[in-house]
């Protein structure tokens, strides 16, 4: 089993799973409860989804769980000052212990979300938002994490243009046969802000599943 990280997952389930779409609608009616309960928008998401195949890319990708903490991992060395670990898929207790005190102020949206379940939306706030009746606890906002990433991209040698990677990355990001460094943390990276990207743009949740 792997982490799907999704965007547009109601649209998806009315054309092919009535009962998982009442319950994912139930789950948007908790998130609103809540985000209602810290003064923020809530959030509609489309019962539709226009965006095309081509748009898509990778934003619907699956990949071992322990693969997300490895971008994690870069994520918190960075923020803690120092150089990101390449090519190494260990995770150990001293990392461990970087994760954790690069989460401890609880404002990392990427730090601080379930593994393997849970939404990010496209409503902008500081901070992620923990309520038990959350599905995952924790809410993300996509705003937050495509800044997150944004922050990132350079440390795992992602080159940005006009807002997104240069073609020329953007190409190594899509090749299945690319090995170079942070092979794991880029091909997580991009999935992950490819979903951030469209989240906003369609605005539609991602989702953890």
């Amino acid at each position: 089993m792997g982490l799907a990280v999704s965007v547009g997952s109601l649209a998806a389930l009315n054309a092919l799973d009535e009962e998982g779409a009442g319950w994912l609608r139930e789950s948007f009616r908790a998130v609103n409860r809540v985000l209602e309960g810290h003064g923020l928008p809530t959030h509609d998401e489309p019962e539709r989804f226009e965006a095309s195949i081509d748009d898509l890319r990778q934003s619907c990708l699956s990949f071992p769980y322990s693969d997300l903490h490895l971008l994690r991992r870069s994520y918190a060395y960075m923020r803690e000052g120092l150089s990101p670990i390449p090519d190494d898929d260990s995770l150990t207790d001293k990392h461990a212990a970087v994760i954790e005190a690069a989460s401890e102020k609880f404002d990392s949206h990427l730090l601080c979300h379930s593994d393997c379940e849970g939404m990010y939306v496209p409503i902008d706030f500081a901070e992620p938002i923990f309520d038990e009746d959350l599905p995952g606890v924790l809410l993300g906002s996509s705003h937050a994490l495509l800044r997150e990433l944004h922050s990132l991209a350079s440390h795992i040698g992602i080159e940005f243009s006009e807002g997104r990677p240069t073609r020329a990355c953007e190409a190594e990001l899509q090749d299945p046969d690319y090995d170079g460094s942070f092979t794991t943390e880029r091909v997580v990276w991009y999935a992950m802000w490819e979903a951030a990207t469209m989240s906003i743009q369609y605005r539609t949740a991602i989702t953890f599943e």
